[in-house]
């Protein structure tokens, strides 16, 4: 049985909340992925949902160390005696690796661990066989779509974990991701998510094949319009991550533009991300999931490659 516990911390990037979950393993033992943002009262709602199911915290599995995923993970496990395992690239505290293509027990269940980049490169997907359950974190969400951003994501590291789960996970009944409600027809939407992102790189392909060079504020307004200014950063972010995959692939070249970024170019690029939020628990996620924190100063206009 998987029990979703919610965090209070809704945002444009979270959605409702991040999603905790715990997962009975067993002769009263149970496994909570990812226990969310360091919001004590979270916290102690996961222990009282567990305490409710007669279920002991026996091991906490962080998917990846954003900060509405990971931070709890600290404060559940004083609460409850838990080791904290992780991705062994993870930067989050943890007392043990998760074990990448491999399993760990708790209680009765094995829970299958599998790498998967692309969001962030220490992200991770789990499976439990028993439940036919995919705990996807911020690979797949529930709703919507997932930011993919340099430097700290990959579009083709991404969309080689969205086919793997497509190719490996056939019987996979419900899909839980770290955002939105649980999804059932689990083929569809990572068929879903795959054509999406080969919607966006053809639209992208298009437009330089119509407009000849274009850099990613231009490229930006021509597939997405001018009229959702507060969410050009991310679809630059990930115009950029479409563009490298691009790039690697042989398929589109880049140049440097000899003139100074404009103030729009300087917008779009580099946000400003604690203007935007009144709240700095929503600021820091934003600015993670945006990979803000690396600037980009030099404009570059992009073309497709002579083949």
């Amino acid at each position: 049985m998987v029990t979703t516990v919610r965090a209070p911390n809704p945002s444009p990037m979270t959605l409702d909340g991040t999603n905790s979950y715990l997962v009975d393993c067993g002769r009263g033992a149970a496994l909570a992925i990812d226990p969310g943002p360091d919001i004590e009262a979270h916290v102690e709602r996961i222990v009282a949902t567990a305490a409710a199911q007669n279920l002991r915290i026996e091991a906490i599995a962080v998917t990846h160390g954003h900060p509405d995923h990971a931070p709890a993970a600290a404060l559940l496990a004083r609460r409850t005696g838990a080791p904290v395992l992780a991705h062994p690239a993870s930067r989050v505290p943890h007392d043990a690796d998760l074990p990448l293509e491999g399993a760990f027990r708790v209680g009765d269940r094995e829970i299958a661990v599998i790498d998967a980049p692309g969001h962030t490169f220490e992200h991770v997907v789990l499976y439990a066989p028993d439940d036919a359950a995919l705990f996807t974190g911020d690979v797949i969400l529930g709703e919507g779509t997932v930011l993919i951003a340099p430097p700290h994501g990959s579009m083709h590291a991404y969309r080689h974990t969205l086919q793997r789960l497509l190719h490996e996970f056939p019987h996979a009944r419900t899909l839980y991701g770290g955002h939105g409600p649980p999804v059932r027809d689990v083929r569809a939407k990572i068929e879903e998510y795959i054509a999406h992102r080969q919607m966006r790189e053809r639209e992208i392909v298009d437009a330089l094949a119509d407009g000849g060079t274009q850099t990613i504020p231009e490229l930006v307004l021509r597939i997405y319009g001018d009229d959702r200014p507060e969410l050009w950063p991310a679809m630059a972010r990930q115009v950029l991550a479409h563009l490298i995959e691009l790039e690697e692939e042989g398929r589109v070249a880049a140049d440097e533009v000899a003139r100074a970024m404009t103030q729009r170019e300087s917008t779009v690029l580099n946000p400003q991300v604690a203007r935007a939020f009144d709240d700095a628990r929503a600021a820091s996620v934003a600015e993670a999931e945006l990979g803000a924190t690396k600037r980009i100063d030099t404009v570059l206009s992009y073309r497709l490659a002579d083949l």
